[in-house]
């Protein structure tokens, strides 16, 4: 097996364990915690982490991790996982089944294997080293819509905006056809299997976005801020804003209402 195979296998793996763990907390009587941000965080979310971890350790003991519930493991060499064990918590405690599983492996801090994993409904998403993007082992590919009167537009939550980018998004907004709230990771997914167009977000960190980029680039979308400039995935932690649109076109026609 090559090692883009062997590392993509290994993200798999790190998806089932991960599913393991999630499925039978999920709609089950759970204490919920409050981490520094007001976020919450359940054991749901500790345990999971925790397995991947392990996993990458044994098979991958020089490889980096950062993930979301525990202290970043430096790593010897170039490759660093990016673990979101459920992005989407609130989804998740509140029993609907749109939270996700977020698996990346970047290279010199460069995503290049992402998996987006549903551990209820059993869909999972996957970009890979050999620029293959796939929904349960069937390729997909973003929508080739091209102008904004048609789009559709996610956001997660404009409780997260400042001021400025609520006005900016609320100019984008208004530029499409549809916008809806409330769906964290799912709607990325979407976007990559062409059923919605644009997606943005605020406030940020690195799990919440690097599993997303192998995914959409790889399917023919796009992400950069809101400047256009690429993410960053170099332990920095902090995103301020990202932007995810199925084609080029879109991506600067949305670019220019974001900016005024």
């Amino acid at each position: 097996m090559t090692q883009a195979g062997r590392y993509l296998a290994l993200a798999e793996r790190l998806a089932d364990a991960a599913g393991e763990i999630i499925r039978p907390y999920f709609r089950a009587d759970l204490d919920i915690e409050r981490k520094a941000d007001e976020s919450p965080v359940t054991i749901a979310d500790r345990e999971a982490e925790q397995a991947m971890r392990a996993i990458i350790e044994a098979q991958c003991p020089d490889h980096g991790i950062r993930g979301e519930e525990f202290p970043a493991k430096a790593g010897s060499g170039e490759w660093h996982w990016i673990l979101d064990p459920i992005d989407g918590t609130k989804l998740f405690i509140t029993g609907i089944p749109l939270f996700g599983t977020l698996i990346a492996l970047s290279r010199n801090g460069k995503p290049v294997i992402g998996v987006v994993d549903q551990p209820i409904s059993g869909e999972r998403w996957m970009g890979g080293m050999d620029g293959a993007a796939t929904f349960n082992g069937t390729a997909i590919k973003t929508n080739r819509r091209d102008t904004l009167a048609g789009a559709n537009l996610f956001t997660t939550s404009l409780n997260d905006y400042h001021p400025g980018q609520a006005r900016a998004f609320a100019r984008l907004s208004a530029a499409t056809a549809l916008t809806r709230q409330g769906t964290d990771c799912y709607a990325f997914a979407m976007l990559a299997m062409g059923f919605v167009d644009i997606v943005t977000e605020t406030n940020l960190n690195e799990w919440d976005m690097a599993a997303h980029v192998p995914v959409i680039e790889n399917a023919g979308g796009i992400i950069t801020d809101w400047q256009g400039e690429p993410l960053r995935f170099d332990g920095q932690v902090k995103i301020e804003t990202a932007i995810a649109c199925a084609n080029p076109a879109l991506h600067a026609q949305a670019l220019a209402l974001l900016q005024g």
